[in-house]
């Protein structure tokens, strides 16, 4: 890369540019100039697919989505494909899960038996002949989704779909397991409010928060519990 030292390949100090002129234009020198364009490289979007590549489906083995990723990942460094495969995704589901009274976040796979790979394809949608070697090569990968030995790219409104869930944090899951819903009847087990009984008025399933009406002093009043302290009342 051309640095601010050189203009139109001539030292800088044959057109007469000093850092005592730029100083008092209120211009910092050219070294400085060089350090906060690369200070203020935008990040990636996570969201945004890189430019001229795109996501394609690959099958592989039950249960070995994690392993052929890391595989991958390891022999795309290597090869020194990184312009042709980009980012390689096994999207999961995160779920807040009670385990021997501790709560929990457990990842599910959203699309099992399935990796998600962004990359580059010829112009004909060929796969170039070394990328397709070290892919089919890899244990455990079967082969991408498509026809006449061309992959097909996903549809974006999949992409985009399965990006954000992608990002998913675990402020984000939700709970499993909860036989709850607004208007259910449950007993407090556990906390302040413990063998109180009452209605479930609202369900906060990112944070794993349950709003109940319960009778204290002879008043309906709104408690928060958590879905962990609360058993559903069976009629």
């Amino acid at each position: 890369m051309m640095t601010d030292d050189h203009i139109n390949g001539e030292p800088a100090a044959d057109v007469g540019v000093t850092d005592v002129d730029t100083a008092k234009e209120g211009v910092q020198p050219s070294g400085d100039e060089t350090v906060v364009a690369e200070s203020d490289a935008a990040t990636p979007d996570p969201l945004a697919t890189a430019p001229g590549m795109m996501w394609y489906v690959l099958r592989v083995a039950s249960n070995k989505e994690d392993k052929v990723r890391t595989t991958l990942e390891r022999k795309i460094k290597i090869e020194g494909l990184d312009e042709r495969i980009g980012r390689i995704l096994v999207p999961t589901l995160k779920e807040k899960r009670m385990k021997r009274g501790v709560l929990e976040i457990a990842e599910r796979k959203l699309y099992p038996g399935y990796v998600f790979v962004e990359m580059a394809c010829e112009d004909d949608g060929s796969i170039a002949d070394n990328v397709w070697f070290l892919v089919k090569e890899t244990t455990g990968v079967g082969d991408f989704i498509g026809s006449d030995g061309k992959p097909t790219s996903m549809p974006q409104r999949d992409v985009d779909q399965m990006l954000l869930a992608s990002q998913q944090s675990e402020d984000d899951a939700g709970l499993s397991g909860l036989n709850i819903v607004a208007g259910d009847q449950i007993k407090i087990m556990d906390g302040a409010f413990e063998g109180y009984e009452g209605e479930v008025d609202a369900i906060d399933d990112r944070r794993g928060m349950v709003a109940v009406n319960v009778a204290i002093f002879g008043r309906m009043t709104p408690v928060e519990v958590g879905y962990w302290q609360i058993e559903k009342v069976e009629e």
